[in-house]
């Protein structure tokens, strides 16, 4: 996997919210409007939280039609396969098999 840089990778994760994106977002791609509802966040805060998280390397963004379809990178997706759900980022590691409901 592509070195994740770890200071923007921890400012994403460190976030509830996020973790809450990530979790959803590990069971497949997914819309703005689709994770709002399902967290009862708003739009614009979904879409904040996400540009977060993709700006740290840890989703992709896929543009179909009006909408955007986010997803976990498949790099990322790859790397917690192997890794028994474990992302380490060499000063820490989050365990995202605590995060599945």
């Amino acid at each position: 996997m592509p070195k994740i840089d770890c200071l923007p990778a921890m400012k994403a994760l460190a976030e509830e919210n996020r973790l809450r994106l990530m979790r959803l977002l590990l069971s497949g791609e997914r819309s703005v409007n689709d994770l709002a509802d399902a967290t009862g966040m708003s739009q614009y805060n979904v879409s904040k939280h996400l540009r977060v998280l993709r700006e740290a390397g840890l989703l992709t963004q896929e543009k179909q039609g009006q909408q955007r379809l986010y997803a976990i990178a498949p790099a990322l997706a790859e790397h917690l396969a192997d890794n028994a759900s474990v992302l380490d980022l060499g000063c820490c590691q989050f365990d995202f098999k605590k995060l599945v409901s």
